[in-house]
């Protein structure tokens, strides 16, 4: 989730101007008459399709209560929920019933996660300057050339009492990362994303054009450290790349495909210590390049515009399909020769409410066999469960929302929405976690079946068929 410049990265720490900021870009998304509603919601009233429905919530809990909630990783039976304050760790054995059973308090935006299969390591994104790596940190400015910013590492092997095991620093801090399998099974590496160069910023130079890439030995992870910063656009990139938000690898394919602001790109992982790009596409209808999802065959890939960093009422008649969308492309062609071909668009169909900050956001594949379905989080907008097997017709098939949060113009909603084991988990901003069941939808006893026993989105693996 990218966030108003002010002056630079208004994520760099304080909430309120945060907020202050998405009011002008909610008013600006709304300039001219208000959209028609399909279905005007109270605040905080639910409303749901058939085939989806509601098993749990968990609000937000202390320390962190007052924090946004942001992404989630999965591993066994417990689910690792990040925020702008720290991480909350659930037991999921009864999905119905998510209990809490960890917390780490340790502020630094924006929190996204991730856990190794192996060493049970944790890993979190810090993308807002502060006075040092500790837990009891405080804001910095990135003008400070002491400032920090970029991954913290936890052991969860004791998930009641997870310690803090080292920090890495990395260029222009770490909005998100991904977990990617080292080449030998005693290591992995953090592709960190990042971006917002500025030349006053000593730790964030312009034209970074890259990632930073830190290898972790799984037996020494205290020694995890920068090894390389791979310049992923040589020759600049498209207009307003300037580093990448977000890239997701696919393993067994050696590939990955990266949104990086002002293009999407396809990257050859082959050595994961070297990736480079294969080839991009620029679509002016997309704002900002913000995330991406292979099928499961890895021969398309979605990527989605976060049009409006999630402050804006993007979802609405005045803005369109075609704006805060998820575009559809094929991949085509062998190795290097690879393209992408675009085949159109998907937006949900339900317009939201003026103050409801709503457009494409985190989401993930559901496996169901023999279909191509997606289950994504559009913060107000809700949890939409859409199916591309179609590519030039894709259509939504179940959602869940709430009304809005407020009379006013909030930042809320869903962040991230991911299948895991036959249930679908929502991190929600100011909710806390959603749990969601699909029921009744052809095809969904092919996806319960499929058991997992690790999930972190950006790292995504073939589900069995």
């Amino acid at each position: 989730m990218p966030t108003p410049v002010l002056g630079r990265r208004s994520r760099r720490g304080v909430q309120a101007a945060i907020l202050s900021a998405a009011l002008v870009v909610s008013s600006l998304a709304l300039a001219g008459p208000s959209a028609a509603q399909s279905d005007e919601l109270d605040v905080d009233e639910v409303s749901h399709s058939k085939y989806i429905r509601s098993v749990a919530n968990v609000p937000r809990q202390e320390p962190v209560q007052d924090d946004w909630h942001s992404d989630i990783a999965f591993k066994g039976d417990h689910a690792y929920q990040g925020s702008y304050g720290g991480i909350t760790i659930f037991d999921i054995k009864h999905p119905h019933k998510p209990e809490v059973v960890g917390q780490i308090e340790c502020p630094g935006g924006q929190g996204d996660v991730s856990v190794t299969a192996e060493r049970d390591l944790l890993f979190m994104s810090v993308d807002a300057a502060r006075s040092d790596d500790s837990c009891t940190s405080a804001p910095s400015s990135p003008v400070n050339p002491d400032a920090w910013e970029g991954i913290r590492i936890f052991d969860v092997r004791d998930v009641s009492n997870p310690e803090y095991v080292t920090s890495v620093q990395t260029d222009c801090g770490s909005h998100t990362h991904t977990l990617v399998p080292g080449d030998s099974d005693d290591k992995v590496y953090i592709y960190v994303s990042s971006y917002g160069p500025n030349a006053a910023f000593p730790n964030c130079q312009p034209p970074h054009d890259s990632i930073s890439i830190v290898e972790v030995p799984l037996d020494n992870p205290a020694e995890a450290s920068v090894i390389a910063k791979p310049v992923l656009f040589p020759e600049g990139g498209a207009p307003g790349t300037a580093g990448c938000h977000d890239i997701t690898v696919f393993p067994e394919e050696d590939l990955a495909a990266g949104a990086c602001m002002g293009e999407g790109v396809l990257i050859d992982t082959s050595d994961p210590t070297d990736p480079y790009v294969i080839t991009n596409i620029a679509d002016s209808n997309f704002a900002f390049y913000h995330s991406a999802t292979f099928t499961n065959d890895a021969d398309r890939v979605v990527f989605t515009d976060e049009l409006g960093g999630g402050l804006g009422a993007t979802c609405n008649e005045q803005v369109g399909p075609e704006h805060g969308a998820n575009a559809i492309y094929d991949i085509v062609g062998e190795g290097d020769d690879r393209e992408l071909v675009f085949r159109s668009y998907f937006k949900i169909p339900r317009h939201q409410q003026d103050v409801e900050n709503c457009v494409a956001h985190n989401g993930s594949l559901v496996p169901v066999k023999g279909r191509d379905i997606m289950v994504q989080s559009w913060y107000q907008g809700g949890v939409s469960v859409w199916e591309f097997t179609d590519p030039d017709n894709p259509v939504e098939i179940a959602f869940w929302e709430r009304g809005p949060a407020s009379d006013e113009s909030v930042v809320a909603g869903s962040w991230s929405a991911y299948w895991y084991n036959g249930f679908v988990y929502s991190s929600d901003i100011t909710k806390g976690l959603d749990v969601l069941k699909l029921t009744g939808m052809k095809g969904v006893p092919s996806a319960n079946r499929v058991k997992l026993d690790l999930f972190n989105a950006q790292t995504q693996y073939r589900y069995p068929e």
